[in-house]
């Protein structure tokens, strides 16, 4: 551009980029990138591909791309019917080979992000992922992280990368982040439904990103920058164990003063403000809320601050599970029975009701520590066909265990079972009628279940 001022050409090749990828969205011929296939990388690549973009999804695991390509789901919140309709449309697809990503206008990374033994943040897949996006960076592409993770990851680690590339932002890629807030296993709310917070490092990333998501989503919620969708993130799932924390410290305490737990919750919850109801459970698990907070209490130890409230909740969140064994050996002893020896049924080890998502979950804990005390463990759940535990972790047998059948002997031959997950398609009548003992973590026997049951009932 002969005339024009470097300062004036950087701005119009700002424009220009973010123009160019909003006309590519708005006309549907923005092909879209998707790394990691899990619970919120899938559901995410079948929108895209159901409003019409040409989609990838790039993984690992070539089992999965095989399954995708295959035109089969196996996450139990998609279809393999929608998988199936939209590969043979070629509006969808899966790979292991990285080197598509350069063809990708958009690229969403949908990494998991656990924590360090230490219960520092692991960022090693979004580093993986993001190296693999900057071997390939290409000016006029849009990269949004998904990955829960700590405020300052999008801006200090991924910008940096990507602009040691000699590529800029605004001029040459954009760059947001925008948390996943997938709830598996929700019938009512999925990813087309669910709001979308949007933040980007700069105010083009935003709008840019934001159009994105607006193809699939009905309420997007831009915030000023990268750092603020962070942290929001990890506020919602902070104020979740914060709570659960305050509901499973309270069912301790109703525990010990002879007080229905559930009761209460349910009077405090008939005030028509000032008051939001949380039950409590046998602990926290999945891949968010047992995980979330400690990417917050990192980041404040970093600035030197103490994150307080976020480990007391740990902490009683943390001791769910012995809780809960205390709870079986209280209820044997006045059977006048040891743990030691007792056989114990666990149903449901999944972290919630109707997945098959054992990730954090209290069941594994609840198991260590009754093979630790000498019980014979074993459980149920129709979504779980079995459960591995880490050596490191495990406190008792490291065995595998498998789910058995749920048989009116193995009911009835168990000295205690213990609901840990209230599986939707288990007949708890049918349990109430042939239980000696049973302890429920999760009032699934609630009214009349518990008003006619045949069995002694200790609930939480």
């Amino acid at each position: 551009m002969i005339g024009v001022s470097p300062l004036l050409f950087r701005e119009i090749k700002t424009i220009m980029i973010k123009d160019d990828i909003v006309s590519l969205i708005t006309e549907k011929r923005a092909r879209v990138g998707v790394i990691g296939l899990g619970y919120v990388g899938l559901p995410l690549l079948v929108e895209f591909a159901r409003k019409g973009f040409i989609s990838t999804g790039f993984e690992v695991d070539e089992r999965k791309a095989d399954e995708i390509n295959q035109g089969r789901s196996y996450i139990g919140d998609v279809q393999s019917s929608a998988v199936e309709e939209l590969v043979t449309a070629d509006r969808l697809r899966a790979t292991t080979d990285f080197s598509h990503l350069k063809d990708c206008d958009a690229i969403i990374i949908c990494v998991p992000t656990p924590l360090r033994k230490t219960k520092e943040p692991d960022v090693s897949y979004i580093l993986a992922a993001a190296e693999e996006i900057r071997n390939r960076l290409r000016r006029g592409q849009l990269v949004v992280l998904e990955s829960t993770t700590y405020p300052g990851t999008t801006d200090e680690i991924l910008l940096t990368m990507f602009e040691e590339t000699g590529l800029k932002l605004d001029g040459d890629f954009l760059l947001a982040f925008s948390p996943e807030r997938v709830d598996p296993g929700n019938p009512q709310f999925q990813t087309h439904n669910i709001p979308k917070v949007v933040g980007g490092c700069t105010e083009d990333s935003t709008l840019a990103a934001a159009h994105l998501y607006s193809q699939i989503v009905k309420d997007v919620h831009a915030v000023s920058s990268a750092r603020v969708a962070e942290a929001a993130k990890l506020l919602e799932n902070t104020f979740r164990a914060v709570n659960i924390g305050m509901a499973n410290e309270m069912a301790r305490l109703c525990y010990a003063l002879g007080i229905d737990t559930w009761e209460v919750i349910r009077a405090a919850a008939t005030k028509p403000f000032g008051f939001m109801p949380f039950y409590p459970g046998p602990g926290i698990g999945g891949h968010c809320i047992p995980i979330d907070p400690h990417y917050f209490s990192w980041k404040a130890r970093q600035h030197g601050l103490d994150s307080r409230f976020i480990g007391l909740a740990e902490d009683v969140n943390s001791h769910m599970p012995e809780h809960v064994v205390t709870l079986i050996s209280d209820g044997l002893n006045d059977e006048r029975k040891a743990l030691k020896g007792s056989r114990i049924l666990l149903l449901g080890v999944a972290y919630k009701r109707d997945v098959s998502d054992v990730r954090e979950s209290p069941a594994l804990s609840i198991i260590d520590r009754l093979r630790a005390k000498g019980a014979q463990v074993c459980y149920h759940d129709p979504f779980v066909s079995q459960v591995r535990f880490d050596d490191a972790h495990t406190e008792g047998s490291s065995e595998p265990l498998s789910s058995v059948p749920l048989t009116d002997k193995e009911l009835s031959s168990s000295d205690c079972v213990v609901i840990v997950t209230d599986h939707s398609d288990i007949d708890y009548k049918r349990v109430c009628e042939l239980s000696s003992l049973i302890v429920d973590t999760r009032n699934a026997l609630n009214g009349d279940l518990r008003r006619t049951s045949h069995a002694r009932i200790i609930r939480l």
